[in-house]
């Protein structure tokens, strides 16, 4: 070959590697900088179509200004009774206003039915963002002038700081820990200096496109972002194109031994694994869009900007990937040697020895395995999703959630917290009368022009806010029950057009928009998979089986999530969303690790018959499939280092449900079940047709 065409040949992965360097260090600093465009106001995040979204917006008409409110709350320094303190408390809050941040005067301190504490509500501005803290620290010097008292201070305000304080540094944080294991685990799997390191540079330059794309995105208000999806985009594109790129290297290690030559060992590389890469990033980035389909915000916010992740991940994994690769050649591999050409068990002997098991006794293998997973998913029903009690929201505790314990000893559950009833003015009186009469409501009155009780109440555009406690903590199912009651009540009485929202109302919304969107979207997700698995497989028998065994493993994981979340974990439920994400994620990845598997059976099977194509498939894949879901698990587990619970359940339950499939369902379940019904689980493929008599 003249010199021109060789350097010629070079320029090509040259200039991609020049390309992805060049998107590292102009997009890289993006992957700090989402905070900049991210809200974390959970009323943002709400259905659309719920009745407690449209009592928000109901709600601005009532006041000049909106606002957020904060609840101090005052017990005395040794126990007993502060009614005494009543007077200096109601000073003390009211010197507040005028203060930057502050939206007019606090409320009088009220005392408790048992004389034991005092409750005052002071409103701030609803988007102060970093200088919140700052508010509520002022507020907290004024409130603690009160001697012989303890102050304390609850309500949305104080937990949307609270909340923030638990993201703040998340980018930095997440961020090393995930790519710190990962690194770990690939310097103990490949035992190469170079490679790990190259991996993480392709996942930390897909992450920098995928955050600049999205960070553009958010500011012009095309996607939202907030804590949790921020968290979850970082774990995501680490993780799959990790995942990706761990099957492409182990393929070009293979090629190695059969190619002398690196471009050609790096074509059939690509050539041989470019599909089930794309297929799988297929599954997760279209399942994710299926959440497009929620009615919940921050489901819908999720699923673009996920979408964005993983499709940078395979452009990281399909262009920069395979350029290192022809640059360093068999260095990449340093001090390791690729594998010798003919010998199918080099460096596979354990999944040699797992696959000659599985060849052995197929039905046996399923039954057993089968078995289990049902085992496990017995435990299934008992998961509670009716959505996390405040002071289980944080996995440490936090001020915001110690206040409202004290605020629930001291006054009715739903204090600080009401329902808030809309509805026409000259229906007060008997939207009032059946507020008060509905069971689970402790009280009811109208909001007044004045501010004060007893005063006119306030009248806007003909309508009238009823601010209803509720006898239940705010966040029980209690006072959900109770909510339920109250708008049936309320929306009986004739020509009131009343309207029921408040926290209590948002929590009952989202949890019944939840459940219609798992019904919705889990079909949805459901159909996708299948078929992308009939069009790479081509075959309708297998792809059903596939789609089968991981939603068994999904069940599966939730029945022990069950279990460990109640006996390991103590939370008394999770989150509405829990479920959906669970979902999504484990069955969206358990297909690609199936993907792997079965798109290199079926090579292996062409060439060989079924029944070898299954022991060579499960051989050569197994130990970068394992590596796979070990470094997915690792990762997403990496999530539980943010002290929210909802991002903890998340972490447990993929990180359990993807080592669950990869070692249980896709090393000994699907094998054996393709083993045990031969070429019929290709039908109506062309190894389902084929006379492969003697060879399956």
């Amino acid at each position: 070959m003249s010199n021109p065409s060789r350097r010629a040949r070079w320029l090509v992965p040259a200039v991609l590697l020049l390309v992805w360097l060049g998107i590292g260090g102009a997009l890289g600093p993006y992957a700090g900088k989402l905070g900049e465009v991210a809200t974390n106001d959970r009323a943002a995040f709400l259905p659309r179509s719920a009745e407690s979204t449209r009592v928000i917006d109901a709600q601005r008409a009532f006041q000049q200004d909106e606002t957020l409110p904060v609840i101090v709350v005052w017990t005395a320094d040794g126990g007993g009774s502060v009614t005494g303190h009543r007077a200096e408390a109601t000073r003390s809050v009211a010197s507040l206003a005028g203060e930057p941040g502050v939206v007019g005067r606090a409320s009088p301190a009220l005392p408790s039915g048992d004389g034991e504490a005092l409750q005052a509500v002071v409103q701030v501005e609803p988007d102060l963002g970093d200088a919140l803290p700052d508010v509520l620290a002022r507020i907290a010097d004024a409130a603690e002038r009160v001697p012989g008292t303890r102050a304390q201070m609850a309500g949305p305000a104080a937990s949307q700081a609270d909340l923030s304080d638990a993201f703040s540094g998340i980018d930095g944080l997440l961020l090393g820990v995930a790519l710190i294991t990962v690194l770990v685990i690939l310097l103990l799997v490949y035992r190469s200096v170079l490679l790990p390191l190259v991996i993480i540079l392709g996942a930390v330059f897909a992450l920098g496109l995928a955050c600049a794309i999205v960070y553009a995105l958010a500011e012009r208000d095309v996607v939202r972002v907030d804590g949790q999806v921020q968290g979850i985009l970082s774990i995501l594109v680490i993780g799959a194109a990790t995942d990706y790129a761990l099957l492409l290297t182990a393929r070009f290690r293979e090629e190695l031994a059969r190619h002398p030559d690196r471009f050609a060992a790096v074509r059939a590389a690509l050539r041989a694994s470019w599909s089930a890469v794309v297929a799988s990033a297929a599954t997760v980035a279209l399942a994710l869009l299926a959440l497009l389909l929620s009615d919940l915000t921050n489901n819908r916010a999720l699923g673009p900007v996920g979408a964005i992740g993983i499709v940078c991940a395979v452009l990281s994994t399909l262009t920069f990937l395979p350029a290192v690769l022809v640059l360093l050649g068999r260095a990449a591999y340093w001090p390791a040697r690729p594998v010798r050409a003919g010998d199918p068990e080099a460096g596979h002997r354990l999944w040699h020895r797992v696959a000659a098991l599985v060849d052995r006794a197929p039905r046996r293998i399923w039954a057993v395995s089968l078995a289990a997973l049902l085992a496990c998913a017995a435990f299934a029903p008992t998961l509670t999703s009716r959505g996390v009690p405040l002071d289980e929201i944080f996995v440490n505790d936090t001020p915001s959630v110690a206040a409202q314990r004290t605020l629930a000893r001291h006054f009715p559950g739903g204090s600080g917290n009401p329902a808030v009833i809309i509805a026409e003015a000259d229906r007060l009186a008997p939207v009032l009368d059946a507020a008060r009469d509905t069971p689970g409501v402790a009280s009811a009155a109208p909001v007044t022009a004045s501010g004060r009780p007893g005063g006119d109440p306030q009248v806007v555009d003909g309508r009238v806010r009823i601010d209803a406690t509720l006898r239940a903590p705010a966040d029980s199912d209690a006072a959900k029950d109770a909510v339920a009651r109250l708008r049936a009540a309320v929306h009986d009485v004739p020509g009131a057009d009343a309207l029921v929202g408040g926290y209590t109302a948002q929590q009952y919304d989202t949890q019944r928009t939840a459940e219609h969107d798992r019904t919705l979207i889990v079909p949805v997700v459901l159909a996708i998979i299948l078929v992308i698995l009939i069009a790479l497989l081509r075959s309708l028998l297998m792809p059903v089986l596939l789609v089968a065994t991981v939603a068994l493993n999904f069940v599966a994981t939730l029945g022990v999530s069950a279990l460990v979340f109640t006996h390991v974990f103590g939370f008394s439920g999770t989150d509405a969303s829990v479920p959906l994400y669970g979902f999504v994620f484990l069955v969206a990845l358990g297909v690609d690790y199936n993907i792997f598997l079965m798109s290199r059976v079926r090579q292996e099977a062409l060439h060989h018959g079924v029944r070898e194509g299954i022991v060579r498939g499960l051989t050569a894949t197994g130990g970068v499939i394992t590596s796979a879901g070990v470094v997915l698990a690792a990762t997403f587990a990496a999530l539980g280092v943010i002290p929210l619970a909802f991002l903890v359940q998340i972490a447990f339950i993929v990180a359990f449900g993807v080592l669950l499939d990869t070692l249980v369902v896709r090393s000994l379940l699907v094998p054996a079940l393709a083993r045990d019904l031969g070429a019929v689980a290709w039908w109506p493929g062309r190894l389902g047709h084929r006379d492969l008599a003697g060879r399956d």
